[in-house]
């Protein structure tokens, strides 16, 4: 008896830090999170989906947006971009996506851009919910 209690103390602990690393971690590196709850699947259509949207996006030379507190729209722009976590990083310190938009191809890579990043945000939510056992 005393046994199967410290297996579920101990198991507890376990559960909550992945209910905090997995959406971390699938934030910070697309799929992520579904890999290390081993599913190996989903993880991989997740960084090939949001990591051929981004690069589609670079490659189309749509705008990367930075943090600007003066227009709406641009912050916005940032918010999707920034959820894209180590792409973005590695894009903004690479100095990519950083013309200005004058072709309407450019245009519609910096909506890839934007989508990806939000694309991400909602797998790192999946990961978590998956991670609370409200989803298998």
């Amino acid at each position: 008896m005393a046994n199967e209690k410290t297996t579920t103390k101990a198991a507890v602990p376990q559960a909550g830090m992945m209910r905090v690393i997995a959406p971390l971690a699938g934030w910070f590196i697309p799929g992520l999170g579904h890999f290390i709850q081993r599913r190996w699947v989903r993880g991989l259509l997740i960084l090939l989906s949001v990591g051929v949207m981004f690069f589609c996006g670079l490659g189309m030379q749509g705008k990367v947006y930075s943090l600007n507190v003066g227009d709406l729209l641009d912050m916005l722009g940032f918010v999707g971009d920034f959820g894209n976590g180590l792409f973005y990083f590695a894009a903004r310190s690479m100095d990519w996506g950083g013309g200005a938009v004058f072709r309407a191809t450019a245009d519609y890579g910096t909506k890839y851009l934007v989508c990806a990043g939000l694309l991400n945000f909602i797998a790192a939510i999946d990961a978590h919910h998956i991670a609370i056992g409200k989803k298998q």
